[in-house]
């Protein structure tokens, strides 16, 4: 999964770094949080306008990773993500709101 997540990411995407967290990979474009994958779901970072509209998709459900839910994340369980038109739905809108996504704040290293 982490393979066709990076493909459809890198047609339209340059800043791309990878990095392992919430025991998976989260792929961070233009030094924002955008997608996790992990072994049984992703994690998609998306407009929190749409959030209560997308958690109707089949396989999609809140993201509580830390027994709170995070809204404006959600995780899509991957039996729905077989087809590239579906995964592709996930990643370009976990993209569109990259781009007016805040970025975290960098921790200064001591």
């Amino acid at each position: 999964m982490a393979d066709r997540v990076r493909e459809l990411i890198a047609e339209t995407h340059d800043n791309i770094e990878e990095k392992r967290m919430f025991g998976g990979l989260c792929f961070m474009v233009n030094d924002k949080m955008c997608i996790g994958v992990e072994s049984e779901r992703l994690m998609i970072r998306l407009d929190p306008a749409i959030y209560e509209s997308v958690l109707e998709k089949d396989g999609c459900y809140p993201m509580d990773f830390t027994g709170k839910v995070m809204k404006g994340y959600v995780f899509v369980e991957m039996d729905v993500l077989q087809s590239k038109k579906n995964l592709k739905y996930w990643v370009d809108l976990a993209l569109d709101y990259n781009k007016i996504a805040k970025a975290s704040k960098k921790k200064n290293k001591k």
